[in-house]
């Protein structure tokens, strides 16, 4: 099925205002994800594909997104944050099938996404695996021995997906332990690396669909904040919570989108 920009717009609505109701952080890198995770379950993913999201503190933009394509009800997404939810700021272990791990504890994905890709590579049975990490993780040694490993076992399908907003928790990307050019330093493990903006819709698909006989590993530029005036590329995104006016500022600029 073909993402629709009236769903993308749909799944912004959900995601700021669920994040707006409950009054909780890390909404920035969020917006800053939610286009590529939403192509990549509406156009990429097969029924017997995995998706592993290693950024757990986006769990946010996976709930919205599992309730777009009907795997999680929409009146669920109101306990997001609450006493009880399946819905916790990081994702569950258990409860929601298309969830396998609880990850949060930056730099673990990866390793997780390669295992579960070498297993249905030994099996031969086609299933492909994504893994959306953020930027700062590839300061992480972990990350980059997944992708050595990835690299070696020749994991044609295994996708990654980089979150290149630029910001982490203590500042810039660039500042706190740069790994710039990562597109370059990426590169230099022998997986097919590839690079576009991570809000265009035509130019995500034009990029990640292609076949390839190497992991591939996809630079998504984006934007901290996507959408909330005063919010984007700001370092309080990543841990603040949007003020009334962001919100209603918000809310204006998607209703005009739409």
């Amino acid at each position: 099925m073909g993402l629709k920009h009236s769903e993308l717009i749909e799944a912004r609505c959900r995601l700021i205002q669920m994040h707006y109701a409950s009054r909780v952080g890390h909404l920035g890198g969020n917006l800053s994800c939610l286009d590529m995770m939403m192509l990549t379950h509406y156009e990429l993913m097969g029924p017997n594909d995995i998706f592993v999201l290693s950024k757990g503190h986006s769990a946010g933009a996976l709930y919205v997104t599992l309730s777009m394509i009907g795997r999680i009800p929409e009146a669920e997404l109101a306990t997001f944050h609450k006493d009880g939810t399946r819905l916790a700021g990081h994702p569950p272990a258990c409860g929601i099938p298309e969830i396998r791990f609880a990850t949060g504890s930056l730099g673990h994905g990866l390793s997780l996404a390669a295992g579960l890709a070498i297993a249905a590579q030994m099996k031969g049975d086609g299933r492909r695996v994504f893994c959306l990490t953020s930027d700062g993780e590839w300061q992480e040694g972990s990350t980059i021995e997944a992708l050595i490993f990835a690299a070696h076992h020749r994991l044609t399908n295994l996708t990654v997906l980089v979150d290149h907003n630029r910001l982490q928790g203590f500042g810039g990307t660039g500042d706190v332990a740069s790994m710039d050019p990562l597109d370059e330093r990426l590169a230099g493990f022998g997986v097919d690396l590839r690079r576009c903006d991570g809000h265009d819709l035509a130019a995500m698909r034009a990029t990640l669909s292609p076949a390839s006989n190497r992991p591939v590993v996809t630079i998504l530029d984006t934007i901290k904040g996507r959408g909330v005036p005063g919010f984007e590329n700001q370092m309080k995104s990543h841990y603040l919570p949007i003020t009334d006016e962001q919100f209603a500022g918000a809310m204006a600029a998607l209703e005009t989108a739409a």
